[in-house]
């Protein structure tokens, strides 16, 4: 039990658990219902509106376990569902299979593209990542701006909206596509060498570089996937709604954050080292289940931020080892002080 205690999962877990009970309370309706050939209740709705926090929680994961950032997530979003949306609006027949498939490859090259742009400056032209990722993430924005004409964009097609809104036995479709995802980068990095490749990276670039690792190839990719699962995101956000929104607070606005604090949440230690892609999946189910906590309990947008400031702020400190250390048997502490103070008595 001491040891489940100090476990950062079982934290984040029960938080996790208390927010839940709070959206059913306040939903006022069944936990689980059916409805139009859909589930529905708050349960369903985590699994609904997980998936695109979800996937650029995993891209971040691996970028902080090589002691990287990664904050252009959310302007990759915009841009990977801008180009798809721009696509499908120039389409003459936005329904047709072979449409909707190269709509869906073009979102994925751009943000493939733009993580590995990302990944060059970082490992090839040693840029700093916070400063790489920074002008990425402005300059991404404008991008979408760019490629719509300023304007949000609805592709009209409702084929493609299927990838989000579509259901298998009234499951969300989009969270099983968030789960194949997950699986195959999962596959990736844990049945390969990569993810002990990416954790020596993250403890010491140089000290891997010498046992073999090439740290630049392994900075290079996780950047590229980073932008890749970012641009899986911008498809499941804008295929859910029907358009993209490439407004400083659209598509993708503030995600780079919540990536981050789903990281931490989960485990993964922003000096890098060490990844926790299971707890990564907890730490996003946390994020998402606040935000509909939020609305549950009609908080102003306002004080939003404060709000989920004290819920996470919470949470880190649940998770803490020095808290811990302060609650965890004081008697016994001082007990083991006092022996140490006593003198020893020397024999005559």
């Amino acid at each position: 039990m001491k040891n489940l205690l100090k476990n950062q999962l079982f934290w984040a877990a029960m938080v996790l658990v208390v927010l839940m009970i709070i959206n059913i309370t306040e939903n006022g309706t069944a936990t689980i219902g059916y409805s139009n050939g859909r589930l529905t209740g708050p349960i369903i709705d985590l699994f609904i509106f997980s998936p695109p926090i979800l996937m650029i929680s995993i891209g971040m994961t691996l970028v902080i376990a090589t002691s990287g950032i990664d904050l252009s997530v959310g302007s990759i979003m915009a841009v990977a569902g801008a180009v798809a949306m721009q696509y499908l609006h120039g389409s003459s027949n936005p329904n047709s299979p072979a449409t909707i498939a190269i709509a869906f490859i073009l979102a994925l090259a751009v943000g493939l593209l733009c993580g590995a742009f990302s990944g060059f400056l970082v490992s090839v032209v040693k840029l700093q990542p916070f400063i790489t990722t920074l002008i990425m993430m402005l300059a991404g924005r404008g991008i979408a701006n760019m490629i719509t004409g300023g304007g949000n964009t609805e592709g009209g097609s409702s084929g493609f909206n299927k990838i989000a809104q579509g259901t298998v036995l009234g499951f969300p479709l989009r969270f099983i596509v968030a789960i194949i995802v997950l699986l195959l980068v999962a596959a990736l990095v844990r049945k390969t060498a990569l993810g002990m490749s990416v954790e020596a990276v993250g403890i010491n670039a140089d000290a891997a570089e010498m046992a073999g690792v090439r740290s630049n190839r392994i900075q290079f990719m996780v950047y590229t996937l980073s932008g890749l699962l970012a641009a899986v995101a911008g498809v499941l956000t804008v295929a859910y709604i029907g358009r993209v929104e490439v407004a400083s607070t659209g598509t993708g606005a503030g995600m780079e954050m919540d990536a981050i604090l789903a990281v931490v949440i989960g485990g993964t230690s922003l000096a890098g080292g060490k990844f926790n892609l299971g707890g990564t999946v907890l730490g996003a189910f946390v994020i998402t289940a606040l935000d509909q906590t939020v609305v549950y309990l009609g908080i102003s947008s306002a004080a939003v931020p404060a709000f989920k400031a004290i819920v996470i702020i919470g949470i880190c400190l649940l998770q803490s080892d020095r808290i811990h250390g302060w609650f965890s048997s004081p008697s016994r502490s001082r007990v083991v002080e006092k022996k140490e103070e006593t003198p020893k008595v020397v024999a005559a």
